[in-house]
């Protein structure tokens, strides 16, 4: 059995895709998918899949959702497996739960090697915990939920999801400076800092990682363009914090050069 919403949705069993076409009811099995185990409630559907336009009988609507992924459910599992699908999807008094033994959604795989690799880093072991955030990153496949067409609700665990991933990756090329592996996560800095134009805690690595690398000019342009954002964008000046990095940038500060300790001198 396999579940994945870190990309196109995947939810196989015996080697079957459950995944249906029509997009509502991919919606509902997405959504139970990203829920693995836990309950969600009818209210919670609804919402998903109608935002507020909810149709006359909203619950028997999604009980027909939930009777046709039973339905796959049965078909994937065989005659001779023995198991009723209604427990594997399961009705409670006010909502569902998908249930599949012995399977781990890919979310929670990753975020139990993010949270891994975060106290590894906390605890100063950077190499273990860049070979664990290495192994959450390889984790996802695309943007979560790559082929849902997504409510409010899953839109939040997208963004969920997606934030928490930004995190691991700014611990990710933490871990990798402090063992002096600069070059290997300067491409990917600069990519991160494309799509978060206003992080500064990304834009300050890749502001030690650019001096690091012996291109103090580009760490000081980084800067430039990380303010001229956050004003025009936010009318607000970078914290004390980005401004002290940029006056050791150009005062040629020895502490910017400690793999340990740069960035925390700051």
């Amino acid at each position: 059995m396999e579940i994945g919403v870190l990309g196109p949705l995947v939810v196989t069993v015996h080697g079957r895709s459950l995944v249906p076409s029509a997009a509502k009811s991919r919606q509902v099995l997405a959504l139970l998918a990203a829920n693995l185990g836990r309950h969600v409630s009818l209210d919670a559907i609804v919402r998903e899949l109608w935002d507020g336009t909810t149709p006359g009988s909203p619950t028997g609507v999604v009980q027909t959702y939930v009777k046709q992924l039973r339905h796959s459910l049965a078909v994937a599992l065989g005659p001779a497996d023995g198991t009723d699908p209604k427990e594997l999807l399961s009705r409670t008094h006010t909502g569902y739960v998908l249930s599949l033994p012995g399977a781990e959604a890919d979310a929670s795989t990753f975020e139990r090697l993010a949270m891994g690799g975060c106290r590894a880093l906390a605890q100063q072991e950077a190499a273990e915990a860049a070979a664990l955030l290495d192994r959450a990153e390889d984790v996802w496949r695309g943007p979560a939920l790559a082929d849902v067409r997504t409510g409010p609700v899953l839109r939040t665990e997208a963004r969920r999801l997606d934030e928490v991933r930004r995190a691991a990756m700014e611990h990710r090329v933490t871990a990798y400076m402090m063992l002096g592996r600069h070059s290997e996560v300067l491409g990917e800095l600069s990519a991160m800092t494309a799509r978060y134009p206003l992080q500064e805690g990304l834009h300050a690595l890749l502001i030690v990682c650019l001096y690091r690398c012996g291109r103090s000019g580009e760490a000081l342009e980084a800067f430039r363009r990380l303010r001229a954002a956050m004003v025009g964008e936010l009318g607000i000046e970078p914290s004390h914090r980005l401004q002290r990095l940029h006056h050791a940038v150009l005062r040629d500060d020895p502490a910017l050069d400690s793999a340990a300790t740069g960035l925390a001198a700051f």
